[in-house]
């Protein structure tokens, strides 16, 4: 008998989402062949048609939980894995569906469909961590591919992912771009929004949108003031934070508090 130890086993999952952060895995080319080596890939409907059942060491997953079915799947998925990471911001924060969470979802179901009681979906759009607990999140619209083979090489070693928690200001100095905030009067979420996407934006003069969520410790009612020095109105402060993380509580609030939100209603942190 072989004393080989069986490979780590891992799943990916979906659920509401554009699979682009799936697609970040399948980016990876060379370094995925090697992850392939080590692991297992159990799970993963995106690149194979082989559909194995947990349990699982390690699952993945994209996407927002915004049906029924989602929040009862969510649940089978986290008895199955023995670590359970979310990746990007529709899995993180909602995604850019959640900005449905501040109207009437029943509305909307009424005008796009003919047939709307053949639709059965919550009210709200969510992040996986408000239904099931969360090893750990990974943040993005879509994810950097080697944050993520970072994040799975580190949890197989059983360490801490070295991921980045500064700000995209941070990545912008690095680079010598010039701040667009500063420099341009753009209103850019860059020093509220974590590192990790190389400052695309500012670096072909276009501000940050906030892709990568918000930053630790991100003091984003600053920030919505600086906004309002460079004459931004309130409706379009609120927009600046209303994005692919708008149901990140740092980015909520303040977006919430623009609108003018009834004193004890704010969104605090969980």
């Amino acid at each position: 008998m072989s004393s080989k130890c069986p490979h780590p086993r891992i799943a990916v999952f979906k659920f509401a989402s554009c699979d682009g952060c799936q697609l970040s895995l399948l980016d990876l080319e060379d370094e995925l062949l090697a992850v392939a080596g080590a692991v297992e890939l159990a799970y993963f409907p995106e690149a194979s048609r082989r559909m194995a059942k947990g349990p699982f060491d390690i699952a993945l997953v994209e996407g927002s939980i915004t049906t029924h079915h989602d929040a009862e799947r969510i649940q089978h998925v986290r008895r199955q894995a023995k670590v359970l990471i979310s990746i990007g911001a529709c899995a993180t924060a909602g995604g850019i569906q959640s900005l449905r969470n501040w109207q009437d979802v029943s509305e909307y179901v009424r005008t796009v469909y003919a047939k709307p009681d053949f639709i059965s979906t919550l009210k709200m759009s969510t992040p996986v961590a408000e239904h099931v607990p969360v090893d750990l999140e990974l943040r993005g619209c879509p994810i950097q591919k080697h944050q993520l083979l970072e994040v799975i090489c580190a949890t197989l070693a059983g360490r801490k992912p070295n991921i980045p928690t500064g700000s995209v200001c941070l990545e912008c100095k690095r680079q010598g771009t010039a701040c667009v905030l500063v420099t341009a009067g753009m209103p850019c979420l860059g020093p509220v929004t974590q590192a990790g996407c190389g400052a695309i934006c500012p670096a072909f003069d276009r501000p940050c949108y906030g892709c990568f969520g918000p930053m630790e410790s991100a003091n984003a009612p600053a920030l919505a003031q600086r906004f309002r020095v460079l004459g931004l109105t309130q409706p379009e402060i609120e927009r600046s934070f209303r994005t692919y993380n708008a149901w990140a509580w740092q980015f909520r609030r303040v977006s919430e508090q623009t609108t003018g939100v009834p004193p004890g209603n704010e969104v605090r942190q969980p």
